[in-house]
């Protein structure tokens, strides 16, 4: 019951806002139709597999989505960096705080 909750609500707070941000990112730095559709198998592909964990793992499900929702963690750290359709994810992402960071 308990790893149920924890998996709905690491979707809820996690899964599906991240598809919204990835086509607001798309969309305001003009990125190519392909970027978006990369971002999204990315996730397509990798999204079960975070689900499965966060139903296993309900503190981890929790911390985590606490971390991505208040902007301590990043939604990139979730993803496989080697996956080339994660790649396109993670430059997107790091697009927009590259130069807050620098």
């Amino acid at each position: 019951m308990i790893s149920e909750i924890a998996a709905w609500l690491f979707a809820l707070f996690v899964v599906d806002p991240l598809h919204a941000e990835i086509r607001e990112r798309v969309d305001a730095a003009n990125l190519p139709v392909q970027a978006l559709q990369q971002s999204q198998q990315c996730v397509a592909t990798h999204g079960p597999r975070l689900l499965q964990r966060a139903g296993e793992e309900p503190v981890w499900a929790t911390g985590t989505a606490i971390g991505i929702a208040t902007g301590w963690t990043s939604p990139t750290t979730l993803f496989d960096t080697s996956d080339p359709n994660c790649a396109a994810l993670t430059q997107i992402f790091q697009g927009e705080r590259g130069d807050a960071e620098a």
